[in-house]
C-alpha cells in the first residue's frame, strides 16, 4: 500500500495502554526491552472511523520501528499520515517514514489513519507487537467519541472584533494590510487588454498600471506580473492555458479573473515577492497549483477565490529544506475561499508563523483541508466543514509536524482535526463571521463574478 495523506484524528476516546515486560529482540532495528501503546478511535461515521497511535519507547533508542496488529471485526484501513501502513487480512503493519523513524529512549511517536468498519462493531485491538515482539496489556473498550476535545491554547495575540475604518469585510484584510499595505496600481491609467501579446506586455512592464483583461485569452506559460500593478477582470475575464508569476515584485492586486487548464500554476508568488492580494478569482482544471506561494514571499492575503474540480490547491513553502530563506517570511491570510471538492493543500504550510486560515468553506475535500508542517505556525479559525474526513492535521509526505491552532470551527459530517503547539498573534484587525453562517456568506460571495470593479 502506498503511504497515503495524513489525516487527522478528533478525539481522544479510546486508549489502549500496553506494556512489555520481557526483552526484545531487532526486527531491521534494535528493539527495546519495553513499550507503551495508546490506540485511540477519534471519530466514527457511516462506513468509516479515524484512529490515532501512539507509541511510546521504553527501552534502548530505536532507528526505525514497525508496528503490527489485528482487528477482529473486519475493519480495514484505507488510508494513513506519518507511517507507512499495508494490510493483509485481519493484520496491520505500520512502519516508520524518513522523519520519524528515530525514537529515543522515553520518546514517543504518533500516527493515525483512517479506515473502515461494518457499523455494528468496532473493537480496539487487543495487542501489538513493536519490531516482532510482543506488547501486553489491557485493553480498554472502544466506541464512537461523545465529548469535545479541549483546545489548544490560543495565539499570544487574541483578535480585535472590529474592523478598521475604510475596510469592509470584502476589502483588503489580512497580512497584504501590513508592510506599508498593497495598492497595486493605485489611481495609474488603465489598459484594457483582450489578446495574449497585449496582457503580457501590460502585465510585464514597468510602472505603475491598472490592468483589465476582456474576454477570454489564450495563452500558455507563465506570464510574468511586475511591482505596482492592479489586473481586474472585466465581466466574463478568463485566462485559458497560462498563469501568473509574481517574482521577487511587490505591490500586486489580482482580482475577479477566471483561470482554467493552466499548465504550470494559475498564480505563482515566489523569490521574496511581497504584498501581494489575489481576490475574487475563480479556479479550475489546471496542472498544479491555483496560488502557490513560495521561496521568502511575504505579507500575502488570499481571499474569496473559488476552486473546484482541481487537485493540488495552494502550496506555501516549496520545500522543506528551503528553511533558510522561508523562516521568518511566508505570512499569509486565507479567508472567505471556496475549498469546493479541491481534493489537498487548501493550504499546505511549511515554515510560515503566524498563518491564517479563517472563515473559509470546505465541502467534500477527497484529501484533506489543512496541513502543518515544517515549524510552521497556522491559526484556522471560524471555518465551515462539510463532507471532510480529514480536515486539518500536522505534517505531510515527509514534511515534519508544524504547530496549529483551531478554535470556532463547525463542521458537518466532518471531524474537527489534529492541533499542537501554539501560533504567533495576528498583528492586523478583522472581523470573524460566525462559522456556522460561512457556508451561506461564501458561496454567495466567493469566485469571479461577484464583484463589480
Amino acid at each position: 500500500m502506498r503511504t497515503p495523506r495524513r489525516r487527522t484524528t478528533l478525539i481522544a476516546a479510546t486508549t489502549v495502554a500496553l506494556l512489555a515486560t520481557s526483552a526484545l529482540t531487532a526486527v531491521a532495528a534494535q528493539a527495546a526491552p519495553g513499550c507503551a501503546v495508546s490506540y485511540t478511535v477519534g471519530g466514527q461515521w457511516q462506513g468509516g472511523f479515524t484512529g490515532n497511535v501512539t507509541v511510546t519507547n521504553l527501552g534502548d533508542p530505536l532507528s526505525s520501528w514497525s508496528l503490527r496488529w489485528s482487528y477482529s471485526a473486519g475493519q480495514t484501513v484505507s488510508d494513513a499520515w506519518n507511517a507507512t501502513v499495508s494490510q493483509s487480512g485481519s493484520t496491520v503493519t505500520a512502519a516508520n517514514v524518513g522523519y520519524n523513524g528515530s525514537v529515543p529512549t522515553g520518546g514517543t511517536v504518533s500516527f493515525g489513519f483512517n479506515g473502515t468498519w461494518n457499523n455494528s462493531s468496532n473493537p480496539a485491538p487487543t495487542s501489538f507487537t513493536l519490531n516482532g515482539v510482543t506488547c501486553t496489556g489491557s485493553t480498554a473498550p472502544t466506541g464512537a467519541p461523545t465529548t469535545p476535545p479541549s483546545s489548544p491554547p490560543p495565539p499570544t495575540t487574541p483578535p480585535p472584533t472590529t474592523p478598521p475604518p475604510g475596510q469592509p469585510q470584502t476589502g483588503l484584510v489580512g497580512w497584504a494590510t501590513q508592510n506599508g499595505g498593497t495598492t497595486g496600481g493605485g489611481s495609474a491609467g488603465t489598459t484594457t487588454v483582450t489578446t495574449a501579446s497585449a496582457l503580457t506586455s501590460a502585465l510585464n512592464a514597468t510602472g505603475a498600471a491598472v490592468i483589465r483583461v476582456s474576454g477570454t485569452i489564450n495563452c500558455s506559460g507563465m506570464l510574468r506580473v511586475r511591482s505596482n500593478k492592479t489586473v481586474l477582470g472585466n465581466s466574463g475575464a478568463t485566462i485559458v492555458g497560462c498563469g501568473f508569476t509574481v517574482n521577487g515584485d511587490r505591490n500586486v492586486i489580482i482580482r475577479n479573473l477566471t483561470f482554467r487548464n493552466w499548465s504550470d500554476d494559475a498564480i505563482n508568488v515566489e523569490s521574496s515577492a511581497t504584498n501581494i492580494w489575489i481576490d475574487h478569482n475563480t479556479f479550475s482544471n489546471g496542472y498544479d497549483g491555483t496560488v502557490d506561494i513560495k521561496r521568502g514571499s511575504d505579507f500575502v492575503t488570499v481571499s474569496w477565490n473559488r476552486v473546484y474540480s482541481h487537485d493540488k490547491t495552494m502550496l506555501l513553502g516549496h520545500s522543506d529544506d528551503n528553511g533558510s530563506q522561508d523562516i521568518g517570511h511566508l505570512r499569509v491570510t486565507y479567508h472567505h475561499n471556496w475549498y469546493d471538492g479541491s481534493k489537498q493543500r487548501n493550504p499546505r504550510v511549511r515554515f510560515g508563523n503566524p498563518v491564517h486560515v479563517y472563515n473559509n468553506y470546505y465541502y467534500n475535500n477527497a484529501g484533506y483541508g489543512v496541513a502543518s508542517t515544517m515549524s510552521a505556525g497556522v491559526l484556522v479559525e471560524g471555518n465551515y466543514f462539510e463532507n471532510v474526513k480529514d480536515t486539518y492535521h500536522l505534517g505531510e509526505g515527509d514534511s515534519g509536524p508544524g504547530s496549529l491552532v483551531a478554535r470556532n470551527n463547525h463542521f458537518v459530517n466532518s471531524p474537527a482535526g489534529q492541533t499542537g503547539g501554539s501560533v504567533a498573534g495576528i498583528p492586523y484587525p478583522y472581523t470573524l463571521d460566525s462559522a456556522s453562517n460561512v457556508k451561506s456568506i461564501v458561496t454567495a460571495g466567493a469566485g469571479a463574478g461577484r464583484i463589480s470593479v
